[in-house]
């Protein structure tokens, strides 16, 4: 079975700026403006701001008294794409993207009938934006956990923009997007939906 460029799919961004909304923030860009490229490939979807919800620490898929993590698992569960977006603190990813991975680390034991993880069919991609050196780094580390938990990643999965170091610009005040940006954001965008399509007509073997 294989799928056309057509096939519907769906994403979900998840936003780990340490502020919660209606706080501006550079990694909401960013992210909607990955998911404004998605959708030109036939990818539909929403963003979550992980700071508007009551995320617990943990390592389950449900830490129970009010944890929010559980329905925003369901939304990345019933995603083909999942888009981590991350500022940079320090020169590591967000505590909160920390927090994501964490309660992402879960998946590891939950599997199918034939013995894969939920995740496995599914591709992820990254964006980071900062004030100082380090996109290289933190998408690394990203990417390094998103595998180890069963997504998939295309060639050109992370988009990003980092200031000059030690000055105060941000990218959510810049006049336009910087044009080395929007082609980065557009061929995450093409690599992400076209490697999701192709896992959709044929998933992996089972383990």
């Amino acid at each position: 079975m294989t799928t056309t460029g057509t096939t519907p799919l769906r994403a979900v961004a998840l936003v780990c700026t340490l502020s919660p909304s209606p706080a501006a923030s550079s990694s909401q860009l960013l992210a909607e403006q990955t998911m404004t490229a998605l959708g030109e490939h036939g990818v539909t979807g929403k963003v979550i701001r992980i700071a508007d919800h009551d995320v617990r620490p943990g390592v389950e898929t449900d830490m129970g008294d009010g944890d929010a993590w559980p329905a925003i698992r369901d939304a990345v569960l019933d995603a083909d794409i999942l888009v981590l977006s991350t500022p940079i603190w320090l020169g590591h990813p967000s505590s909160l993207a920390q927090r994501v991975m964490e309660r992402l680390d879960a998946e590891i034991s939950e599997t199918d009938d034939e013995g894969r993880m939920l995740t496995y069919g599914k591709v992820a991609a990254v964006c980071v934006v900062g004030n100082e050196d380090g996109a290289h780094k933190v998408s690394a580390d990203l990417f390094q956990g998103l595998n180890d938990v069963g997504f998939s990643l295309a060639p050109n999965a992370v988009t990003y923009w980092v200031g000059e170091a030690m000055q105060g610009a941000d990218y959510q005040d810049l006049d336009k997007t910087p044009e080395t940006t929007s082609a980065t954001t557009a061929t995450l965008a093409a690599n992400t939906a076209h490697l999701a399509r192709q896992l959709k007509g044929s998933p992996y073997p089972s383990s």
